[in-house]
């Protein structure tokens, strides 16, 4: 069974405009959307090597690469790795929401909760 997608609607009201206006990084955008819906599908953070990304979102591995390290400066991702050849799990974060920096398949979190 498909679930929709609940888009937050600061991600095509604000994000967008500076990820691809201001920061002219395109590429950090799409992924940011692209894992943002599959955290919102599976409920858990994503395991993706930088190759499968690619494949995914159409972009080419070295451009996934970059959008996740802008991301991640930016800080709108988080990675974990058990090893450090190990794939990669993102968590995608909502910095606009105070007290949120999780989770984007949930409500926002009330500061001290």
């Amino acid at each position: 069974m498909r679930r929709n997608l609940i888009l937050d609607p600061y991600i095509h009201e604000t994000l967008l405009r500076d990820l691809v206006g201001h920061d002219h990084k395109p590429a950090a955008f799409l992924v940011y959307f692209w894992l943002y819906a599959e955290q919102q599908k599976s409920g858990d953070p994503v395991a993706i090597s930088y190759a499968t990304l690619a494949e995914n979102t159409g972009l080419s591995r070295s451009a996934s690469q970059a959008a996740i390290s802008w991301l991640m400066r930016r800080k709108l991702l988080s990675v974990a790795k058990e090893t450090v050849t190990a794939t990669p799990v993102y968590s995608v974060k909502r910095p606009w929401h105070r007290g949120d920096l999780g989770d984007a398949d949930g409500p926002p979190r009330k500061a001290g909760s």
